[in-house]
């Protein structure tokens, strides 16, 4: 694919590019977490946006979509909104030249190896790619943390979804061989090997992405709003579901509907996995960790209502198999891929129960990605 994207830019442009490999993601533990000010435990993985870029010498930017075979272009002097994915770059130049940077009109191809809609998160690597591929081309002198803002804030503005900042600081941020923990509240992380060569991160795509999941994603942040109005009566330094202790929680219960007191639960257990996901690294607990997923899983299907019939079964299968220590489902919820760590010997064999009995039951045959964690956004050459 490098030399691909590279090959059909020279052919366009008539020049040497600048070639960039930003990844996708997964996220091992840590789900809604983020917009409560908690932590996530994302890794950069081995699925890639390949990006080829050089300066125009105009205000003009055009830039080619190998996969969709379409070219794009618009003008720095002229940055709305227009449609489709040309507003995740649209919006990486808007945003960066917000901010005080100079940019220049460039030329651009790029290509991916990402699968859209399975939740590895396509869009942030591509504003990721062209965010570090604009600094690197024009030296804007901006670092990641900054640069993960300016993918979210395109996102928000131009892509028109209000995301956490997850997504773009793990496409940035991405260590071979390590997690990264990021705490949602003020940006500080820490990485934690993932060093275990006997396993493999194998995705498991439903094949299905229900309506549901944007609007009842407003839901579930809303209910946890309400959820913190009520228990601040109670302690006035409260500003997130990350302030409150499950014991706190519990001892306010009766102020909180069943329904918000049970998406509260889940959000504070989760953020207390997340650390407790941690220690158990730091002791190469793998076993351990994987019992978390689990535990994350039926939060998440039980107590905050976001995944799915095709979801669940797929997690039934994965514990079913001696050879899987954690699965759980991964992403906004309603659809997209659950996450699971198995022995790498035994990933066709599991493979090929999963596609066998899935289909067997849900009439269509799940994708299988299977990934190893690697570098965030880098040059090539």
């Amino acid at each position: 694919m490098i030399n691909r994207v590279k090959d059909t830019y020279k052919k366009l442009f008539k020049e040497e590019p600048l070639l960039i490999s930003s990844p996708g993601r997964v996220n091992l533990i840590g789900e809604h977490t983020d917009y409560n000010d908690g932590y996530v435990l994302p890794a950069a993985i081995d699925k890639n946006v390949i990006l080829a870029i050089g300066a125009s010498g105009t205000d003009e930017c055009k830039i080619y979509s190998s996969t969709l075979n379409e070219i794009a272009t618009f003008n720095l002097n002229d940055l709305y909104k227009k449609k489709g994915w040309i507003n995740y770059v649209l919006g990486v130049v808007a945003e960066l030249k917000e901010a005080g940077h100079e940019v220049a009109g460039f030329n651009a191809v790029f290509d991916s190896e990402i699968p859209v809609g399975a939740g590895l998160s396509s869009s942030a690597a591509i504003e990721g790619a062209f965010g570090y591929g604009l600094a690197q081309l024009f030296d804007l002198q901006i670092d990641r943390a900054k640069l993960a803002r300016i993918g979210q804030l395109a996102e928000h503005n131009y892509a028109g979804v209000k995301c956490g900042i997850m997504d773009q600081f793990a496409n940035l941020h991405g260590k071979k061989n390590s997690l990264v923990r990021l705490d949602c509240r003020d940006l500080t992380y820490e990485y934690y090997p993932f060093n275990f060569p006997d396993y493999k991160i194998v995705l498991c795509n439903s094949m299905v992405h229900h309506s549901l999941a944007s609007s009842e994603y407003n839901t579930r942040r809303k209910q946890c709003e309400i959820g913190v109005s009520k228990l601040q009566k109670h302690d006035d330094e409260i500003i997130n579901l990350r302030d409150v202790s499950p014991a706190f929680l519990e001892e306010h219960k009766a102020d909180l509907t069943e329904e918000v007191y049970r998406r509260c639960r889940y959000v504070v257990s989760e953020i207390k996995r997340v650390e407790d996901a941690c220690l158990l690294l730091q002791q190469k607990d793998l076993a351990g960790f994987g019992q978390k997923m689990y535990d994350t899983h039926e939060g998440l299907s039980k107590d905050y209502e976001v995944s799915c019939s095709e979801l669940d079964y797929l997690v039934v299968l994965a514990r079913k198999r001696a050879e899987v220590v954690g699965a759980r489902m991964m992403g906004g919820g309603f659809g997209g891929c659950t996450i699971n760590i198995v022995h790498a010997e035994e990933v066709h064999e599991f493979s090929q129960y999963v596609k066998e009995n899935y289909k067997k039951i849900l009439k269509k045959e799940p994708e299988i990605y299977i990934t190893d964690i690697e570098e965030g956004v880098h040059i090539i050459s």
